[in-house]
């Protein structure tokens, strides 16, 4: 997964049309923008994940000497252009928003600045990463705040999209907030906790289910869940379960990290049953952890009956993001350099779908958060050249709606600028934090969320409004269009 070259991870276009722009000597310096139109599953926000991944493929993009000749063989390359790609780097700017970040519709996550030929390769492999992980994160976020606190674990792997799939969904569900992943591999390579019990197979492989229990115990008495649902949850496993735990006491073993698994019938009824058994025997700090087909809506229910769980695995939902399977990023040109001026003539894509009308110009994005309580007040896309301070007041409007306003008072409100330097004229000008770290500030991002905007069904949306320079441009463009 290390070693492998991604340079031709991409559409065919691409290639094409970089041969064009060579060709016609029409490789102007322009601004592309990465950006999603609507957050997924119906949510109120998205994750921003995936920046690690795509500077680790612009670090490596080069053609090798295989990659040339397969594009020969093709025959639709010629020699001068075999010959550029040979020696092709990328020489731009980036800026990203940075991992764990909530984000939302519209605004760029990431913002390339470069000769349209070395910006325009960069697309799918750009949206392929960006979008699979932020995907992810975001439902596991969903499914971490369902929970309330409670543990999510990501077991997901056997049902992800192939390896892939599995380990950078491992990679984004920990940054969304949970506490670990059963992939050994996503363990190793990003340095987070891997967790697991034991399967059905286990307890089958013995004489009976007491033996399969203490056996598991005397092998891993500081990790001790045990899966109770192979024969009968409560006439077999649960007693089994306990008579262990009583034994492990007896033996002088300290109980931690222990408990049992439900991975089949009614999670709630069975649940409460477990709690009063485990409680009745002694073991009131028992965990009791569920699987079989959750997400943040089953969750949720289970919450709502009472169910006594307080650790939860959640695989194939959160790993495939079942029930909204795409990100739907999209990477679109906004600007061109005038190589008189060297300034940026912003561009717009006009279509009859309102919703595929773009933002043009080289911009930037201020995240408004208001002093008093934290939370986020809205996100402010703005030209580039603009600046805006804590010091004056900064009246939002709705792009949609002109009429509908909100005045932020000079004093009331702290700014931060989103959009980070990453590369640097193809220089790399980012230290990515560890994935724990990301972790880390993903949850402190959560916090700066409100509460409504998290809720799972019609949250409210949190404004991302047009400054008025940027609202006039794209004004005036859709007028030239039109007419």
């Amino acid at each position: 997964m290390d070693n492998r070259n991604f340079t031709l991870l991409t559409d065919l276009y691409e290639l094409t049309m970089m041969q064009g722009y060579h060709k016609s000597g029409n490789d102007k310096v322009v601004v592309f923008d990465a950006f999603y139109r609507s957050n997924p599953g119906g949510g109120g926000y998205a994750i921003a994940c995936g920046l690690d991944q795509i500077i680790d493929y612009i670090k490596n993009l080069q053609f090798t000497y295989d990659d040339l000749e397969y594009l020969r063989g093709l025959g639709i390359f010629d020699e001068k252009f075999i010959s550029f790609l040979g020696s092709y780097h990328f020489s731009g700017d980036i800026y990203a928003i940075p991992e764990g970040t909530v984000v939302f519709p519209k605004e760029p996550l990431l913002k390339v600045v470069a000769p349209i030929s070395e910006a325009q390769l960069l697309e799918a492999a750009l949206l392929n990463i960006m979008n699979h992980q932020s995907l992810i994160a975001t439902k596991a976020s969903r499914i971490v705040w369902a929970a309330q606190g409670d543990g999510i674990m990501e077991f997901g792997l056997r049902r992800a999209q192939g390896p892939d799939a599995g380990t950078f969904g491992a990679r984004a569900a920990v940054i969304a907030g949970c506490v670990g992943t059963s992939n050994v591999v996503a363990g190793k390579i990003f340095d987070v906790p891997v967790k697991g019990t034991h399967a059905h197979s286990w307890v089958m492989s013995f004489p009976d289910e007491y033996t399969a229990f203490k056996t598991y115990a005397d092998m891993y008495p500081n990790a001790c869940i045990l899966l109770v649902d192979t024969y009968n949850t409560i006439t077999s496993g649960i007693p089994n379960a306990i008579r262990v735990f009583k034994e492990m006491r007896e033996a002088g073993i300290e109980l931690k990290n222990y408990g049992i698994r439900l991975d089949s019938g009614d999670l709630a009824y069975l649940s409460k049953k477990a709690r009063v058994m485990l409680d009745e025997a002694g073991f009131p700090d028992a965990i009791i952890s569920a699987s079989s087909d959750l997400d943040e809506h089953l969750i949720t229910s289970l919450k709502l009956e009472g169910a006594k769980i307080t650790s939860w695995g959640v695989g194939t939902n959160l790993i495939t993001s079942k029930d909204c399977p795409s990100f739907g990023g999209v990477y679109k040109l906004v600007a061109m350099q005038d190589e008189t001026t060297g300034e940026f003539e912003p561009k717009i894509k006009i279509s009859e779908n309102v919703e595929k009308i773009t933002n043009p110009g080289n911009k930037k994005i201020y995240r408004i958060y208001s002093k008093e309580t934290g939370k986020i007040i809205g996100d402010l896309i703005c030209m580039e050249d603009e600046t805006f301070t804590e010091e004056e007041d900064i009246l939002l409007f709705d792009p949609n709606a002109t009429w509908k306003k909100t005045l932020c008072k000079a004093g009331t409100f702290t700014l931060r600028e989103l959009l980070v330097p990453v590369f640097k004229n193809g220089i790399c000008v980012y230290n990515s934090p560890s994935v724990m770290e990301i972790r880390d500030f993903c949850r402190k991002e959560m916090d700066t969320l409100w509460e409504e905007s998290k809720r799972l069904v019609n949250p409210q949306e949190v404004y991302v409004d047009l400054s008025q320079k940027l609202f006039d441009t794209r004004a005036e463009l859709l007028s030239k269009g039109r007419h």
